[in-house]
């Protein structure tokens, strides 16, 4: 028999959703990271106020139901979940309570990475790079020095940061973001996520199914052939340098076993638009909108059990206990048996 799930979760995110939209800069091409970030927390407003009545779950008051967690990432050492309005979360890995930390002028944090030496990177929607150290605290804003929106972040094998964004731009520092280098793959598209499988290997993916492949560090990009049908990738995971998925609206993955010469659809039970992939020794889960968690069996995908709360979730990631955290909109934090 399955544990109940952990659940931190809240509602009626309508206000923070409203206040996340209104906070936005007014910047070119701002657009086309509306269905990434804006979309999610605009359809939580219209959601139904949660009922979590006959859920087994845990109140935590460090978790708000006006939190939107955007992003998760675990170390050794620590938990990490970051949001809107300079949300950071922490807990050791052995669990216990979530710590509460807003960052000053409470930036949007969209993604958060772990570096190779245990510190942490995470990247805002104004165009900032936050720093921490391997305990999650003492964060450190960098400027970054581009026009473009930026949408993905990671912390490369080498320690180097790179963040993608508008204009299929690449931006990257290999000298702790005191100085950064800018490239473009010289197409009018958003990047909205870039993966390194080890120092020389990265893959970058991005609006109208634009996929690119470094062999070199990142010196030089070989764009490969598109994602069939302007697919729109909302995350994507390469578990080799052969095979990869993305996850999209209506329901829609697309996996593939040649390194992105070629892709194929695969068969999900949902039409609801997903926004994130998580792979875990127990499989590759997917998840997204009204609280869909999805697990690949064999060439398929099913519903993993979980609450039915009426949330988008947009982060996962695999515990050292072998549970899934999920996170998303409306204060959600939820901790799904796999194994």
């Amino acid at each position: 028999m399955m544990k109940p799930p952990k659940v931190f979760a809240s509602a009626d995110p309508l206000s923070a959703s409203l206040s996340a939209l209104h906070s936005l800069p007014r910047v070119p091409h701002a657009w086309k990271v509306l269905s990434l970030i804006v979309c999610p927390l605009l359809m939580a407003g219209c959601e139904a106020p949660l009922d979590l009545a006959g859920i087994d779950g845990e109140r935590n008051t460090s978790v708000r139901r006006t939190d939107q967690i955007l992003s998760l990432a675990v170390t050794d050492r620590v938990q990490v979940a970051v949001g809107s309005n300079g949300l950071v979360l922490t807990r050791a890995s052995d669990a216990g309570e979530w710590q509460r930390q807003t960052l000053s002028h409470g930036p949007n944090l969209i993604d958060v990475d772990v570096c190779p030496d245990g510190s942490l990177i995470a990247l805002s929607f104004e165009r900032q790079l936050w720093t921490a150290n391997a305990a999650g605290q003492q964060w450190q804003s960098i400027d970054l020095p581009t026009p473009e929106n930026l949408l993905g972040a990671t912390c490369a094998p080498d320690g180097s940061y790179w963040a993608v964004g508008s204009f299929s731009t690449l931006l990257s520092s290999d000298d702790g973001g005191r100085n950064w280098f800018e490239t473009t793959l010289n197409e009018d598209a958003m990047l909205t996520s870039i993966q390194f499988l080890d120092t020389q290997t990265a893959y970058t993916t991005g609006e109208f199914g634009l996929v690119a492949r470094t062999d070199d560090g990142g010196q030089t990009w070989q764009p490969l052939e598109y994602i069939p049908n302007d697919f729109y990738p909302q995350a994507a995971h390469f578990r080799t340098e052969e095979r990869g998925w993305v996850v999209g609206l209506d329901g829609q993955i697309m996996h593939t076993r040649d390194g992105g010469v070629s892709w194929q659809a695969e068969v999900t039970p949902v039409a609801a638009p997903l926004y994130g992939l998580a792979d875990t020794s127990a499989g590759l889960f997917a998840v997204g909108e009204n609280g869909t968690v999805l697990v690949r069996s064999g060439q398929y995908w099913e519903r993993l059990e979980s609450p039915a709360l009426p949330v988008w979730l947009r982060s996962a990631v695999v515990l050292d206990n072998g549970e899934l955290l999920v996170a998303g909109g409306a204060g959600t934090l939820m901790s799904l048996p796999i194994q």
